[in-house]
């Protein structure tokens, strides 16, 4: 059986031509990826991962053979530098400081650009996450209040969700307590 990068060669024809078609009917990547895990019990990121390394592989034969006569391709990835970094962050943490969601916020800063508006979407979140830190050292800078953690903004969602749970449960009981009280007073007839 001869793999490529992991897959065989009928799976990594078969996903090939799954994407071309998609991609002719109008389909997002990320939806095909989604859907074609799914199918082939195969995580989404997996497949994505798969698909961009095989596009990369231009010197196999057998990947330009696959590839032959579809127009596939993988934009290269660029990084953003530590100063554009800086300088996305104290634009978002100042839009947010004025009452915007980061989305608005992201938004208005590129533009309307839609690619450069999921690249700082998923580097602010990058941020948050794994660089905390450096986001509220941004935020002191900049002079807006602090960013929340990740792991802040996910205990306040957990400690909503639990006055929901406790606040449904008090209202039932007042509901059947209600009950009770009225049979009562009306002698016990029903």
């Amino acid at each position: 059986m001869n793999k490529i990068n992991g897959y065989t060669e009928e799976e990594a024809a078969g996903l090939i031509e799954y994407i071309y078609t998609g991609r002719n009917a109008g389909k997002t990547l990320s939806y095909l990826f989604e859907t074609y895990g799914k199918a082939h019990n195969r995580a989404k990121g997996s497949v994505r991962n798969y698909y961009y390394s095989f596009l990369k592989r231009t010197g196999d034969e057998r990947v330009q053979k696959i590839l032959e006569g579809k127009d596939l391709k993988a934009g290269a990835i660029v990084p953003f530098t530590e100063e554009e970094t800086d300088e996305m962050l104290k634009k978002v943490l100042h839009e947010k400081s004025k009452g915007m969601s980061v989305r608005r916020a992201i938004c208005n800063i590129s533009q309307g650009d839609e690619k450069l508006m999921l690249r700082m979407q998923n580097k602010y979140r990058n941020l948050l996450k794994k660089q905390p830190e450096r986001v509220r050292a941004a935020a002191v800078e900049a002079g807006v209040p602090e960013e929340k953690s990740f792991l802040q903004r996910k205990l306040e969602r957990e400690i909503d969700a639990l006055y929901e749970r406790i606040a449904s449960d008090l209202k039932e009981e007042n509901r059947r307590l209600r009950a009770e009280l009225e049979k009562l007073r009306s002698g016990g007839k029903e």
